[in-house]
């Protein structure tokens, strides 16, 4: 599979919605796949629980962490995701938005993100097969 995602993790279903539209502004039309907490995000990532049986050999172009967010917080995420073989190198954009947000200065955000972080960098080789040992 070569199908270009981007991982958003998000909680807040407002917000969610916001970023959605803030890409098809931007005209970004990369797949926006949502995971709407910590666990979820990680189970994505590492294909398991609901996420079992998914091509963990296809990872998302970048991962947009919302810092705050339930079951595990997004630093926590971060640090499980740098101790993996295969995340270690993911790009992960970590943020915390004060609310409320003009949406216009978020879509321009969005914009640039999507400049840097999907036209611009380059994928790391990212070694699927192995993980470090715990």
């Amino acid at each position: 599979m070569d199908e270009k995602i981007i991982l958003l993790v998000e909680d807040n279903p407002n917000d969610v919605l916001l970023t959605e539209r803030a890409f098809k502004q931007a005209r970004i039309h990369n797949k926006l796949q949502v995971a709407k907490d910590g666990a979820e995000a990680l189970d994505y990532l590492f294909g398991t629980e609901s996420w079992a049986g998914r091509d963990v050999r296809d990872m998302p172009l970048v991962v947009l962490l919302d810092i705050k967010l339930p079951k595990i917080n997004g630093l926590e995420v971060l640090k499980i995701m740098r101790a993996d073989n295969r995340t270690k190198l993911l790009p992960v954009v970590n943020s915390y938005i004060c609310k409320p947000v003009d949406f216009n200065q978020f879509a321009e955000a969005v914009l640039q993100l999507g400049l840097y972080w999907i036209v611009l960098n380059e994928k790391p080789p990212i070694d699927n097969n192995r993980s470090i040992e715990k």
